[in-house]
């Protein structure tokens, strides 16, 4: 048998999500977390990533980029996108703070207001601050 590599975007939707998951997955395993796909969503978790320290569960909820949405708050969960080869896990209620003390959404508009979501199809420049530092997982030198 050979192995091929296939063209990621070629998948339909529900192969695409777990060809993201499984590649976020293996970041988060340079960085001492298991991964376990959740066949339903559980408290809005798409997947729960444990800690090695045996302390630390991530839930985690996929998204294919940076988003806030108002049904996640106070929920505790992360979200995690891939742009590329990057990979970013982050707190979605500290970033939405984040947000809110920049100004940096219109909350009287409607996406946020009325439908309760904002989100980015590319990296916006002011994201870096919040993501770069913290919560993007870089590549294993292993």
């Amino acid at each position: 048998m050979s192995f091929t590599l296939i063209d990621a975007t070629t998948l339909n939707a529900r192969q695409k999500e777990l060809h993201n998951f499984h590649k976020i997955a293996a970041r988060l395993a340079d960085y001492g977390f298991h991964s376990m796909w959740l066949s339903d969503d559980w408290q809005g978790a798409d997947f729960l990533a444990c800690h090695i320290d045996g302390a630390t569960v991530l839930r985690v909820q996929l998204k294919s980029r940076l988003v806030i949405d108002k049904k996640y708050l106070g929920k505790g969960l992360h979200i995690a996108f891939r742009l590329g080869e990057r990979v970013f896990v982050y707190p979605h209620d500290e970033l939405v703070e984040w947000v809110r003390a920049r100004k940096l959404v219109d909350e009287t508009a409607t996406s946020w207001h009325v439908n309760g979501i904002w989100h980015w199809p590319a990296l916006p420049k002011w994201a870096s601050a919040f993501l770069e530092p913290s919560y993007e997982l870089g590549t294993s030198a292993a």
